[in-house]
């Protein structure tokens, strides 16, 4: 069966679409001259004098090797993976050594290096390797892919980490059976094998935590509601096993989360676990000192554990035997520069070309994730549906008959039924409310027709603060004496209630009960945890704080705002957002519900089938020629440029939509611009990709206006 990764052949060290060193000519197809072939180059002193360099340039037609003659000073320090500075038509240019060999085809004399930046290989063979194979699939550049990999280079630091000497890593024994993953179907196997140097693939369904005494029984019950309770290990944990599981075989781990706080508590978390055992955090946000002396530890093996963002899925950690995730669904692991390839992608690629196990972590699954699995690619781990009614909170969604009894307060965005919901909870603790958007009053409409209000300047939806003034969402213009393009009306209501709104409202519905609102937008941020003292938090997804026992109650408003967005997965984000609240209530707490959300997202959530849920949204998507069911490519450029890959695409036999124009930015429609994807079925998606890497060089190579190229995109329109 074909998977949308071709590991067997990226396995074999055969990554798709590579360029070859040597193409002919033009004057000699004209001349019907035959091909040079290779032909042997000798240096006194140097072994293999040719080195292969790829040019620090992005730009597409340059992401070949070039051949460069080594001195004989610099034998020793132009190994392959080094940064080398080379001249290059006029100017001097900076490159990597991609390889040394014997032969060359190159007619004519062959230029020496300029000088050896860093003896240090920073890029070793399996990273060259990984970067072929990102740059394949996702029709990019290495170079690109390079310098996402890549750290830029701290001089003293680097230094400073090859001065000190070496370090003993402590020796490790298998984790015992009662280590958290006995819950879960076939977890000790995955253990036993990551110990035995294999290298498993498999998608995980986290359990919440639970660490209150409980039977494990089917029938037992400790909540009050007939459910079995059970006594399960964070996530975090369970990846401290599984890390120790590899480093029991001498094999090392990578782990990548979304945010760099996520990294730090993680890898606080493994430390404390692990021991003695050398945890680094690898993340874009931290100096460059730190962040380079990170990587260099790791690239010298002193270091064997990591933990970072998106690109440490890149980092070079020695004898890899598990690259983890968590949470795939996270559009911050996106890379947002070319070739925007996915961090779970990077680590697909690796698991296959470095032989090591992999592990896509979450409370949710991703349909991506589910593609997978259905491919037979990765295996589901899941535990039996007595324990995840254990341990899962009791979720409801209230319908229109249940909402009806309520009277005219049902109708409210708040009903009653929710208010007696939090007043019990808040006599024990903090209760935790989701509000989808941020700020004040995020939308406004005139209140006499009901249009939305838009800035006269842009065209952006315009926004209320508490205090009243209004002002755009896009360009931050002031919108002082507003009138309404269709009655001509003044006056302004709410349309969408942000959190900090809700907060108010909530601080006057419960006087005495303090409110704490966490957000990014907010002027205090992200509240990262809060005490178990009766409060009120409301927070934006992903600013959920974490509460000391768990929350009483869990309401999450607006759903319909969440799971109706116009986005490719919008409901399948919704049910993954509504997850990530609903884990953190206490064991015997309420979650509800409310906004007319997605029936079929919520009933997911319910049932606390994500599984079933991703599977459904993949059956749709396989149907309507999606991704990930299809390889799909959107194109963004010029219109003649869009319409000549278009033209290519057909006549290779892909499926073309487009083009059309592309949605306005800030209210306005670049003019000449156009957008249309191409798709193909999984079998092929290596041809696609392929066939879009070889025309953007020919582009480049005719200095045509570049297309923007992005496969397997969120947002198709």
């Amino acid at each position: 069966m074909a998977t949308g990764h071709q590991d067997d052949a990226l396995a074999r060290g055969e990554p798709a679409g590579s360029v070859p060193r040597h193409r002919a000519s033009r004057q000699g197809e004209l001349l019907d001259l035959p091909e040079p072939g290779e032909r042997p180059v000798t240096m006194a002193g140097v072994a293999d004098p040719v080195a292969r360099i790829l040019l620090d340039s992005p730009v597409p037609h340059l992401d070949r090797t070039f051949d460069y003659v080594v001195p004989a000073a610099m034998a020793q320090e132009a190994l392959p993976g080094t940064r080398v500075v080379v001249r290059f038509g006029e100017q001097e240019m900076r490159g990597w050594v991609w390889e040394r060999a014997a032969t060359t085809t190159h007619i004519g004399r062959l230029s020496p290096l300029r000088r050896v930046v860093s003896d240090l290989p920073v890029l070793p063979e399996s990273s060259r390797r990984l970067i072929e194979a990102v740059a394949s699939r996702s029709a990019g550049t290495r170079s690109d892919v390079v310098r996402l990999a890549l750290p830029t280079r701290h001089a003293t630091t680097e230094n400073a980490e090859r001065d000190k000497a070496p370090r003993d890593l402590p020796a490790w024994e298998r984790p015992s059976n009662e280590c958290g993953w006995q819950h879960y179907v076939g977890g000790e196997e995955l253990l036993t094998r990551l110990a035995d140097g294999d290298a498993p693939r498999v998608a995980w369904c986290a359990l919440p935590a639970r660490d209150e005494d409980g039977l494990s029984e089917p029938g037992s019950s400790s909540d009050g509601v007939g459910r079995p309770s059970l006594t399960t290990e964070p996530w975090q944990v369970c990846l401290a096993r599984a890390v120790q599981a590899c480093l029991a075989g001498s094999r090392g781990a990578v782990i990548v989360v979304a945010t760099t706080e996520q990294a730090e508590d993680l890898a606080g978390r493994l430390r404390v676990e692990l021991g003695d055992e050398p945890v680094v955090v690898l993340s874009a946000e931290h100096g460059l000192a730190r962040r380079y002396r990170a990587f260099v530890s790791l690239l010298l093996g002193r270091a064997r554990v990591v933990v970072g963002t998106r690109a440490a899925a890149f980092a070079p950690v020695r004898q890899l035997g598990l690259a983890a995730i968590w949470d795939d669904g996270d559009n911050r692991l996106v890379e947002p520069h070319a070739p925007y390839a996915h961090a779970r992608t990077v680590l697909a690629l690796r698991s296959s070309l470095e032989g090591a196990g992999l592990l896509i972590g979450g409370y949710s699954r991703s349909v991506e994730t589910q593609s997978l699995v259905e491919q037979g690619w990765c295996r589901d781990l899941s535990a039996p549906r007595h324990v995840v009614r254990g341990v899962v909170p009791r979720t409801e969604v209230p319908g229109p008959a249940e909402l009806d009894r309520e009277g005219a307060s049902g109708a409210a965005r708040i009903p009653s039924l929710a208010h007696r919901a939090l007043q019990r909870a808040l006599q024990e603790g903090p209760v935790l409310i989701q509000v989808p958007r941020a700020g004040y009053a995020p939308l406004v409409a005139c209140a006499r027709c009901r249009s939305a209000a838009h800035c006269p300047a842009c065209g952006g939806p315009v926004a209320m603060d508490h205090l009243g003034r209004t002002a755009c969402r896009w360009c931050a213009r002031t919108v002082g004496q507003w009138t309404c393009p269709e009655c001509d009306g003044h006056a302004l209501r709410m349309v969408t209630v942000g959190s900090t709104r809700t907060g108010e409202e909530l601080g006057r519905a419960f006087p005495g009960i303090p409110v704490v609102v966490s957000g990014a937008r907010e002027a205090h941020g992200v509240v990262d945890e809060v005490d178990s003292s009766p409060r009120l938090v409301v927070a934006t997804p992903g600013a959920e704080p974490v509460a000391e026992g768990g929350y009483r109650a869990v309401l999450l408003l607006d759903g319909g705002a969440l799971s109706s967005r116009p986005d490719l997965g919008a409901a399948g984000e919704a049910l993954r957002q509504w997850t990530n609240a609903a884990v953190l209530a206490a064991p015997a707490a309420r979650v509800i519900l409310l906004g007319g959300p997605d029936p079929v997202a919520a009933q997911a959530l319910v049932r606390w089938d994500h599984a079933g849920f991703a599977r459904r949204e993949l059956m749709e998507r396989a149907e309507l020629h999606l991704p990930p069911a299809w390889r799909v490519a959107r194109l963004d450029g010029p219109v003649r440029g869009v319409e000549s890959l278009l033209a290519q695409a057909e006549a290779d036999g892909f499926e073309v939509l487009g083009p059309v124009a592309p949605p306005p930015v800030h209210g306005q429609v670049a003019p000449g611009v156009a957008r249309a994807l191409v798709r193909a079925p999984l079998s092929r998606g290596r041809a696609l990709a392929n066939m879009l890497g070889v025309r953007l060089r020919d582009r480049s190579a005719r200095r045509e206006e570049p297309v923007r190229v992005e496969l397997d995109p969120t947002r198709l329109w």
